[in-house]
């Protein structure tokens, strides 16, 4: 018998007494990034996400994200403040409440006292002494950035924007009323800085990744925010 032979009958031999070797044992599928548990992310490749334990939390997460080859892939992650009196369903928010509003959102334009950071490339306003939000409901500016203040919208009524030397840093405006205002649901809703506190309805972040997230966001990209909770009616995943 050729040695080559012997050799092929000894493998088989061993093989069987020791077993074939094991399959490959497949990969676990890591966690479904949160993005991607969302109804809707509005279409875009970036999104931020704002989310709190619950309706009553004024503490919770920002995150933000990017689509690429068709996954989403998170680009920072910190702390955030939400408002004094929680969160709210945003088609049902009532003005003056210090409830952040819910849902899924564009983002406009960015803002700030201080200069835009290098690498801005969103649409950035500088806040001068004359910067206004209008969120008086009988002016035709309501919830509209004016400089300077119109006669018909209250100074009373409106927020003088360089007045918040700190949380308007640097901010982000949020679309929620904004493209089609509903009277007395609510006006001036930002993502922006830390103030001393939880807000009167906006996100909040610390400084420091205020400037990250404006470097990060990229106009052409079609960036959302989505504001909800871990759960429930107003859970971020059923935006």
């Amino acid at each position: 018998m050729r040695p080559g032979v012997v050799a092929s009958l000894v493998s088989v031999s061993v093989l069987g007494l020791l077993g074939a070797a094991p399959a490959p044992v497949p990969r676990a599928p890591g966690p479904v990034p949160l993005p991607a548990r969302l109804a809707d992310t509005g279409g875009g490749t970036q999104l931020i996400v704002a989310q709190a334990p619950d309706t009553s939390s004024t503490t919770g997460t920002v995150t933000w994200w990017d689509l690429r080859d068709g996954t989403w892939t998170q680009a920072g992650s910190v702390p955030a403040r939400f408002g004094a009196k929680g969160l709210v369903e945003g088609n049902a928010r009532a003005q003056g409440t210090q409830t952040t509003p819910t849902g899924l959102y564009d983002l406009p334009f960015a803002f700030g006292i201080k200069a835009a950071p290098a690498g801005t490339r969103i649409s950035y306003r500088a806040v001068t002494e004359s910067s206004w939000w209008c969120e008086d409901n009988a002016s035709s500016s309501y919830n509209r950035w004016t400089d300077p203040l119109p006669a018909d919208c209250r100074a009373a009524e409106s927020e003088r924007l360089g007045a918040y030397r700190v949380p308007y840093a640097y901010g982000l405006i949020v679309g929620f009323n904004y493209h089609r205002p509903v009277r007395g649901r609510g006006a001036g809703i930002f993502l922006h800085v830390n103030g001393a506190g939880a807000t009167a309805g906006c996100v909040s972040v610390p400084e420091d990744a205020m400037r990250r997230i404006l470097r990060w966001v990229v106009p052409g990209a079609e960036p959302r925010i989505a504001i909800g909770t871990e759960g429930g009616v107003t859970g971020v995943t059923r935006y």
